[in-house]
């Protein structure tokens, strides 16, 4: 459960916001604040127009209008619906195409140190060996010769440097040469180690879009004939793209019985206090200010119970119209709301509204025409005569929770103490531990926590089921008992599972760690990692004590597989 709060000091505005998705609780936050930046804008700009009586006066107008096209809005929340354009689920536009954006690293040239230039060797014929000569080296002999003999001596001094400098420069290009050729051996092996990365990359990101792809094709295919998966997967679609305020939570659990061909929506209904309440703002010109005036809770109320009635009407229109091949049957509508209990001061939940309708029945029914409370009570719908009130009714069919994957549990944790290795004790034992450990938690809210065989059917360890229409649903639980740093594979295949079996969310546990691929894959999705210390902090939390060992464990582990080759070789 994620969970923001936001607040706004000039409008003294505070608001909490919870959802099982990170980025949902994230975008409703956000709008949050730019409707608040909103009111807050034209506040200041009814005080800038106190200054003027006539732009004061169109302001007071302006706002006038606005609130009553809220208001209109309520009143025409399935009227809206029925006239405007239908939603469908575009298959191919939940499909990913793009393109691996990161482009593909470009080799460079590798820094080169410049060799030592080797000098060429004196030659007699160097002008540098030329002896010259002048008038008196002609008039005298002596003097010429002086002049010979120097200029040899120069020559073989050269010659002898050359000889022996020839030697140390040639070693320290070879050094050179070879310092050169390492450092060329590295720049290449690092950019062939980027390009290899880069291809991985790519493989993976086309491998994740290419299965996410016959994911979709998979619900597509589901949804066509009439499969669990694809019913569910439209609903929850079809429900997400449904224009309503931003202060209404929007928030549902869908279950379908492919036997009875029953959906089943869980559906979290708007308080009271959530509807605009503003009939009329006026510009008091003695006063040089304006005056609100709001609707009386008569008023609002039945606004209210109208909006509510309208909202179980249009939500199952807008799944039978989606349901192009008329696989759903009938569809059962529970409204929950969730407000505080004055009782308790706690957050109680509670069913306010229940109806059952069959396809044929209600696709017939003229609802451009009808009185929406009264169309409600034609299907049988139960409910309070005051939904207001917020009084609780029993649902006329609950999310069947049943799973033939489902088997009997044993307790394990009771014999769990600072002497046990979870990472290395029986891996059904380890599932077991979970399964009784996560039963503690989620019993404290009346949810409950199954295992499934042994052959791991789907990938599902366990599955829990959180009552909270809102905040809860289905979860999938796997457990992994590893000593090795948990791969993104295992986080990818949760992903899958989760998808697949139309969870609300997904909880890896592993006595180990998880690489930073893992952490990033699960970033912006419905998933948990939790690990070794993480499990340990639970169990902690529930009163157990336990320790993790992965050196231990992997030494325990490879002597029992050792033990069971011996045995089976016996055998």
């Amino acid at each position: 459960m994620w969970e923001r709060e936001v607040t706004h000091n000039g409008l003294n505005k505070y608001r909490k916001i919870r959802g099982t998705d990170r980025r949902v609780v994230e975008q409703k936050a956000d709008m949050q604040m730019r409707a608040w930046e909103d009111i807050w804008e034209k506040k200041v700009e009814r005080d800038k127009a106190r200054q003027n009586i006539e732009e004061s006066k169109n302001t007071a107008l302006k706002l006038t209008k606005e609130a009553e096209e809220k208001i209109r809005s309520i009143e025409n929340t399935l009227i809206s619906y029925l006239d405007g354009e239908k939603a469908c689920v575009n298959w191919e536009k939940l499909k990913k195409h793009e393109k691996f954006s990161v482009h593909k690293p470009v080799m460079g040239i590798a820094e080169q140190k410049i060799k030592v230039p080797v000098p060429n060797e004196p030659l007699r014929s160097d002008n540098k060996y030329l002896p010259k000569f002048n008038i008196l080296d002609y008039l005298s002999s002596r003097r010429k010769q002086e002049k010979i003999n120097k200029i040899e001596e120069l020559f073989n001094k050269d010659v002898d440097d050359w000889y022996k400098n020839k030697p140390i420069i040639e070693a320290i290009n070879q050094e050179i040469e070879n310092e050169n050729k390492a450092e060329s051996d590295k720049f290449l092996a690092e950019h062939t180690r980027k390009v290899e990365n880069w291809k991985a990359d790519k493989a993976a990101y086309l491998a994740c879009q290419e299965n996410k792809n016959k994911n979709i094709e998979i619900i597509k295919e589901s949804f066509v004939s009439g499969g669990v998966k694809g019913i569910e997967y439209m609903a929850k679609l079809i429900l997400a793209a449904s224009s309503y305020p931003d202060d209404f939570p929007q928030e549902y659990t869908i279950n379908f019985n492919a036997n009875n061909h029953i959906l089943v929506v869980e559906y979290g209904l708007p308080l009271l206090d959530m509807l605009p309440n503003l009939k009329e703002v006026r510009y008091i010109q003695t006063k040089n200010d304006f005056t609100e005036i709001n609707f009386n809770d008569a008023v609002m109320c039945k606004l209210y119970d109208n909006l509510i009635y309208q909202i179980a009407l249009r939500t199952i229109r807008e799944i039978y119209d989606a349901d192009l091949y008329k696989n759903i049957k009938s569809i059962v509508f529970n409204g929950w709301v969730t407000a505080i209990d004055k009782a308790t001061g706690k957050d109680l939940t509670s069913c306010i509204m229940s109806v059952q309708t069959e396809r044929d029945e209600f696709m017939n029914i003229s609802l451009h025409n009808v009185d929406p409370k009264a169309c409600f009570k034609k299907l049988k719908g139960v409910g309070s005569s005051k939904l207001y009130s917020l009084t609780p009714v029993a649902p006329i069919l609950k999310i069947d929770r049943n799973d033939p994957r489902f088997i009997a549990s044993y307790e394990v944790v009771d014999g769990i103490d600072n002497s046990v290795n979870l990472a290395a004790i029986d891996w059904q034992d380890f599932e077991n531990l979970i399964r009784e450990i996560f039963d503690k938690e989620f019993n404290k809210t009346g949810g409950e926590v199954k295992i499934t065989r042994a052959s791991r059917d789907g990938g599902v360890d366990a599955i829990a089921f959180d009552p909270d229409p809102i905040r809860g649903g289905k979860i999938v639980i796997q457990a992994k008992r590893y000593t090795n740093t948990v791969g993104v594979s295992a986080v990818r295949d949760l992903y899958g599972t989760l998808v697949s079996e139309g969870a609300t969310k997904g909880i890896l546990i592993s006595t180990a760690d998880y690489g930073p691929d893992s952490y990033s894959f699960a970033k912006d999705k419905p998933i948990t990692l939790m690990d070794g210390a993480n499990l340990l902090h639970l169990l902690a939390k529930h009163g157990h004590q336990a320790r993790i060992d992965l050196k231990e464990a992997k030494t325990i582990l490879a002597e029992k597989q050792c033990d069971n080759k011996k045995m089976s070789v016996v055998h």
